[in-house]
């Protein structure tokens, strides 16, 4: 006749004890894990947040500085392009404010925009089609909707720039229709052409005259 093996009240107890930490402890390795694994998306959502900022920061200066210069040397259509200017900034404020930036540092980034106006002596020597230009630019879009488009300050209308982001290889070639304060700013649906998703700004671009 088999006998039952019995376990005493104190090994039961011994026994119930290991398993209670044995799972608490997959419990929290399985806390810690998620945890890390939030902090990674917050990073990565920090980081993303960070490039849209920017890159409506550098379209908001470069819109206001195009406003800049249109005061300062107005002609017939100067305050219709002002206009036209000031309703593509409220749509970049609207932005910011829905992507939660930080829109005290506005009026540096203005203030400070690169000065990318060609002098004189740079006109006069025009690069040929074909040639990379603008080199080291970063390219951002003006918040104007209609047909793919461009607009510069260092080249004229009807001129054909062919715009590569180098961080996905995408381009654009797009006909200079206005004139702004960047070498080359792409108006929405150009942009949309190039862009990275969720980015607005090409901090990697190669600019070309092509025509």
């Amino acid at each position: 006749m088999s006998r039952r093996r019995t376990l005493g009240p104190k090994k039961r107890l011994a026994l119930t004890t290991a398993a209670a930490v044995v799972a608490g402890g997959g419990a929290f390795a399985l806390a810690a894990t998620s945890n890390a694994s939030q902090v990674d998306q917050g990073a990565q959502s920090g980081a993303q947040s960070s490039a849209v900022c920017e890159g409506l920061t550098t379209a908001l200066g470069n819109n206001q500085k195009f406003i800049d210069g249109q005061k300062a040397n107005p002609d017939a259509q100067s305050e219709a392009r002002i206009a036209n200017r000031e309703a593509v900034i409220a749509e970049i404020k609207r932005k910011q404010e829905a992507s939660g930036c930080d829109t005290g540092a506005e009026a540096t980034a203005t203030a400070t925009a690169p000065d990318t106006t060609a002098s004189a002596s740079d006109q006069a020597d025009a690069p040929a089609s074909g040639e990379q230009v603008c080199a080291g630019q970063q390219v951002t879009l003006s918040g104007e909707g209609g047909a793919p488009a461009a607009s510069s300050d260092q080249f004229p209308a009807g001129t054909q720039l062919k715009v590569t982001n180098l961080d996905n290889d995408k381009s654009t070639t797009v006909e200079v229709t206005s004139t702004s304060g960047s070498c080359a700013l792409l108006n929405n649906a150009a942009f949309e052409q190039v862009r990275e998703p969720g980015k607005f700004l090409i901090r990697n671009a190669r600019i070309e005259k092509v025509g």
